[in-house]
């Protein structure tokens, strides 16, 4: 049964849905006859999202990706009495990276495993859920858990897609399906994490995989009836074999001729959109930020020859044909997971007095770009962060990389910085138009990268990196000395490529700016926070204890007048980071001046280690580790730490029995929750000696007696 504020939320939406029937209802026909020069009614006021604050209908607040809000009733003075309005539980511990959307006082947010839910925006009373009911074994193929950033909301519909690689249209009133796509074979590991993006009258969907077998690509498809307008490969398919799509000709001209021998489309080559899309209305152009390449060993996927267009790309299109119009590659032949699929935040700025069209992204391989949008060249590029050592600077003549010598580990292993995890990567940034600075956090980190002896390329759900980077290599390759914590939040000014204030943070995270002169942002991991800094020097004016991390980035909408600020929390650790509490459901959050509601008990700790007392052989605790390393790490985490939202094999009451724990591993007992069984991959004796690893590792946990540290969240008094 609705309340009577869902009822009235509802009556609302369906009357503004209604009064646009008369277009709506021949939408379809309406977009292939309307003009080019001309916007089609449905689409006007996604153009216009920036002048209703009190809502955020896409993706950043606006088509120009800037998640900046005009709002500013919370403000510097007011801040101190910012209090949780509401919070509304998910059904799911998995990791929560979702970005709600706000329209007419109906919040659509996703969860983990692409279930949507409608909420009334300022009680967070349900009004509608939809689970697309993905099979758990669908989630082996998603690298990084399977996460949701976000719906899409256009004419009435709420689109979304799935991490089986489904793209759905639902009902907003109702939430019931409207239409289904398939937009890829999720068996030749492709999913969908990402946010769907709606451009004029189509919806734009990319895809994960690259660290498996996937061949990376784009898809229009027409938002009334879900029937494909156009597709865009990202990389060359088999040698002699057209697509039929709108990538033929360049990627025949431009793209082959960058490739070499005949493994790269056999392993699928990479270039995955699985996250960065904007569209420019001014230019009417479509930009795609393209993924690493599978492997990453350059000499493995092209025989260590060509650029590999167009892996660690940023693409324009055209949004109605899918036509290629320029691209710039940040990573020629990448080769350290340095994809291009981070947010990108669309402006006019002075660089050197001229006025430019620019395309802004903060990359994972440490530097910032500047980019034409016009012409796709270069405009600046610096370094983000200190110690980059796979290059010493990007040439702005040719808008190629500087590169170190033995950055590439062709002649062993070679320290890199940044890791493969990146300086920063999907969490998106705020923009503040009037002030022209970029707000982000960074992360310092680094890692020891060496070709994966031995490389076999297994299709299915392992990753095919051809790189070996967790086996250790001595002191000789000692990691840089990294600050502590390794991440800042920093205000950075993209028109001298110079940091106005830095200031350490926890972790990374979605940035959010307000015209209250505010910077929001969350933290944590297994317990969290959300805190409020000055947008003019960093200092912390605001936080408020979570029980949940938080990695999404916060949003700000209105409702009757008063302002809100709303977060999804329940953050998954990142690599080495242990937590020590139990597994908890994630939530949504939603504060308010003077809220009065109060938040769900921290979730308790962790049981104890479930160790054994035997005195393993090391020779078996090795070739353990080396099978976890390939098989087991990128989900439970080096070394078998676990990370709040997969269960701690150390502490796994299946540990101590061997016959169980081969029910799980090698039969797949559990794969409805999304643990498949590797009997495919793996032997009973090898999973027996990853059994092996796990307890000598939770012997070494038990005795350090390791704990949680205390929780560095609380609310600001």
């Amino acid at each position: 049964m609705l309340s009577t504020r869902s009822k009235t939320v509802r009556q609302s939406l369906s009357k503004r849905v209604l009064a646009a029937m008369p277009l709506c209802a021949v939408a379809g026909m309406i977009v292939a006859c309307t003009p080019r020069n001309e916007v089609a009614a449905g689409d006007r006021r996604l153009l216009d999202a920036a002048k209703e604050p009190q809502n955020w209908l896409v993706n950043g607040g606006g088509y120009a990706g800037r998640y900046w809000s005009e709002l500013d009733k919370i403000n510097l003075n007011s801040v101190k009495d910012l209090k949780p309005a509401w919070s509304f539980d998910f059904d799911t511990t998995r990791g929560q990276e979702s970005e709600p959307l706000v329209v007419d006082g109906v919040m659509y947010v996703t969860s983990a495993w692409s279930k949507v839910f409608a909420l009334d925006a300022a009680t967070g009373r349900l009004i509608w859920s939809y689970d697309p009911k993905v099979p758990g074994e669908a989630g082996v193929y998603a690298c990084c858990d399977v996460v949701n950033r976000g719906a899409a909301v256009y004419d009435g519909k709420v689109y979304v897609g799935t991490i089986d690689a489904r793209l759905i249209a639902l009902d907003a009133k109702t939430g019931k399906p409207v239409w289904s796509v398939q937009t890829a074979d999720n068996a030749k590991s492709y999913t969908i994490t990402g946010a769907p993006r709606v451009v004029r009258g189509k919806v734009i969907i990319g895809n994960g995989g690259a660290e498996f077998s996937a061949r990376g690509f784009v898809t229009a498809y027409d938002a009334q009836t879900g029937k494909l307008v156009w597709r865009f490969y990202t990389v060359p398919g088999q040698t002699g074999k057209r697509d039929g799509a709108a990538s033929d000709a360049v990627l025949e001209k431009l793209a082959r001729p960058t490739w070499f021998g005949n493994k790269y489309w056999q392993y699928g080559g990479g270039g995955t959109a699985w996250n960065a899309i904007s569209y420019d209305p001014e230019l009417n152009r479509l930009y795609v930020g393209t993924g690493n390449g599978n492997p990453w060993d350059h000499v493995r996927r092209s025989e260590g020859r060509g650029d590999n267009l167009f892996l660690a790309s940023i693409l324009a299109l055209d949004p109605d044909t899918g036509r290629y119009i320029w691209h710039y590659q940040a990573n020629p032949g990448e080769s350290w997971d340095y994809n291009s699929t981070q947010p990108m935040i669309l402006t006019d700025l002075a660089f050197k007095g001229v006025t430019r069209k620019a395309l802004l992204q903060a990359h994972k391989n440490g530097f910032f770009y500047a980019i034409d949008r016009t012409t796709g060249k270069l405009i600046s590029a610096d370094a983000l962060v200190d110690g980059i050592s796979w290059a010493s600077r990007i040439d702005t003549a040719t808008g190629r990389p500087v590169e170190n010598p033995g950055a590439r580990y062709l002649d062993g292993p070679s320290v890199v910085k940044p890791a493969a995890f990146g300086a920063h990567t999907w969490h998106p940034m705020a923009f503040d138009p009037a002030k022209g600075l970029v707000y982000l956090t960074v992360n310092h980190n680094a890692m020891i990268f060496s070709r994966q002896a031995g490389y076999k390329h297994e299709a299915g759900g392992v990753p095919n990196t051809g790189v070996d980077y967790l086996a250790p290599h001595g002191d000789r390759l000692r990691l840089p000395k990294l600050p502590n914590p390794p991440y800042e939040l920093l205000a950075w000014d993209p028109r001298s490529q110079k940091a106005a204030w830095r200031v350490p943070v926890s972790d990374a995270a979605g940035v959010l700016g307000t015209r209250g002169g505010l910077i929001f942002l969350g933290g944590g991991v297994g317990i969290g926070y959300l805190r409020a800094v000055r947008a003019d020097n960093g200092a912390e004016v605001w936080r408020y204890h979570l029980p949940n991390g938080v990695m999404a980035v916060p949003v700000s909408y209105a409702v009757n007048g008063e302002q809100f600020v709303a977060v999804s929390s329940g953050a998954r650790a990142q690599l080495f980071t242990p937590t020590g509490y139990v597994p908890h459901v994630g939530r949504v959050v939603a504060f308010k001046l003077g809220g009065k509601a109060r938040l769900p008990a921290d979730p308790p700790l962790a049981g104890p280690f479930n160790a054994s007392s035997v005195s393993w052989p090391a020779a078996r605790i090795a070739e353990g580790s080396a099978i976890y390393a390939r098989y087991c790490s990128r989900c439970h985490l080096p070394p078998a730490m676990a990370g709040n939202v997969i269960p701690d094999l150390r502490r796994s009451g299946t540990l101590q029995d061997p016959a169980t724990w081969k029910a799980v591993v090698i039969d797949g007992i559990l794969k409805n929750n999304g643990m498949i069984g590797w009997g495919k991959y793996l032997s009973a004796e090898q999973a027996e000696a990853i059994r092996i690893f796990v307890d000598s590792e939770a012997q070494r946990a038990r005795a350090s007696s390791a704990k949680p540290a205390p929780p560095s969240a609380g609310p600001l008094q």
